[in-house]
């Protein structure tokens, strides 16, 4: 699942995205309230962690203007404010959930897991991401093939959902790199290689149809040979 951190102090969020990214979810990090709105506008997002201090506009006008633009998931708010009227403005700007700083990390994580969860049920959709008969189950990270559950590592189940949330799309290493390690592609390393190769082992062995093609010249793509 992918989570937008907008958090302008660099070492808090470079703090929260480390946690969140060993966790299994792929964390990006906007450092406005006008960064958010563009990452918003180009990309998919489960839930916003929102600070309410920013340096072009407040954390409470930038929910209310991703509320405008049509955002409909999760926003944590995060704040050093804690009394009463602040919680009650953020929740009125639209935040689903209020955090006064300092917190730990294991609150936050645990709040996030809710919103996540509540998310999940009251818009009555479900956290599986299927494609053929792989299926990818966001919220309590299991991975099935048919009838056989399969066990991956954080980094497997990253680069799967990746996979699964762009099936039969050629995705090249630096995408791969970027999305699912959040680095640029170092074009000496074959990680990405090691890493497919692990997953085919995990996904395709011991199954007749074969998910995880390589594409010559691209990369890979997740599709089922007769699509």
């Amino acid at each position: 699942m992918r989570i937008l951190i907008v958090e302008d102090q660099i070492k808090t969020a470079s703090f929260l995205k480390k946690g969140l990214t060993e966790v299994g979810y792929s964390v990006d990090i906007a450092e406005s309230g006008a960064a958010a709105e563009s990452f918003t506008a180009s990309s998919e997002y489960d839930l916003i962690i929102l600070d309410v201090m920013l340096p072009d506009q407040s954390g409470l006008d930038t929910a209310r203007h991703l509320r405008r633009d049509g955002f409909r998931e999760p926003i944590l708010m995060l704040t050093a404010l804690g009394n009463t009227k602040d919680k009650v403005n953020g929740l009125d700007a639209g935040a689903d959930d209020y955090l006064t700083k300092p917190f730990s990390f294991e609150e936050l994580l645990a709040r996030v897991r809710a919103l996540l969860r509540r998310n999940s049920k009251s818009n009555d959709i479900t956290s599986t991401i299927k494609y053929a008969d792989l299926e990818l189950d966001l919220i309590h990270r299991i991975v099935k093939r048919g009838q056989t559950e399969i066990t991956l590592t954080t980094k497997e189940f990253s680069l799967l959902e990746y996979f699964m949330r762009n099936p039969e799309r050629p995705l090249g290493r630096v995408s791969i790199a970027e999305h699912v390690w959040d680095v640029h592609f170092d074009t000496e390393s074959n990680v990405i290689d090691v890493y497919i190769n692990l997953l085919r082992k995990k996904i395709d062995s011991g199954f007749e149809t074969k998910l995880i093609q390589t594409v010559i010249g691209v990369g890979y793509v997740l599709k089922a040979p007769n699509k």
